[in-house]
């Protein structure tokens, strides 16, 4: 099925209204492994909810959870947050960075990994921690950072 057919599907499952945006958007972002919605998409989705297309983009640039940008098959988000920033995420960041060749709000060559700052997340309690799509990791040190990493690399190949 193309992807055009799963958008409408999609809208006609959850309801052809604007009040549905966000739940629209959220669905269509989890079809693809960039973890963005992208323009055309945006464009679909005005037109079958009969919005502009303005604040269909208002809407999927303002919310963190969703994306108008490409991003990597993981999406490693940082908290920086109070007490992750001191408990040394500086130090996370720097070891994610090292490892991956990328700074924060880049991707990897191969589309792997992606690097984004974003508020708590609930585990202050696991500080340093990062986010990697949904799954949390904590008490964090640059060694399992690299552990981590080599971990989500074996599950691909």
């Amino acid at each position: 099925m193309d992807e055009r057919k799963k958008i409408i599907e999609i809208i006609e499952k959850i309801g052809a209204t604007p009040d549905k945006l966000i739940e629209i958007l959220l669905a269509v972002q989890s079809l693809s492994h960039e973890h963005y919605v992208s323009e055309e998409q945006l464009k679909l989705i005005a037109q079958k909810l009969n919005i502009p297309l303005s604040k269909a983009y208002g809407v999927a640039s303002f919310y963190s959870m969703l994306s108008t940008k490409k991003k990597g098959r993981y999406v490693i988000q940082i908290c920086n947050s109070g007490p992750c920033y001191v408990s040394k995420a500086n130090g996370i960041v720097k070891a994610l960075e090292n490892r991956l060749g990328i700074h924060i709000g880049e991707i990897t060559n191969d589309q792997m990994f992606s690097m984004e700052y974003t508020s708590c997340f609930g585990a202050c309690h696991l500080a340093p921690a990062i986010k990697i799509n949904e799954e949390v990791y904590g008490n964090l040190n640059p060694q399992k950072v690299n552990q981590i990493i080599d971990k989500l690399i074996k599950e691909v190949v």
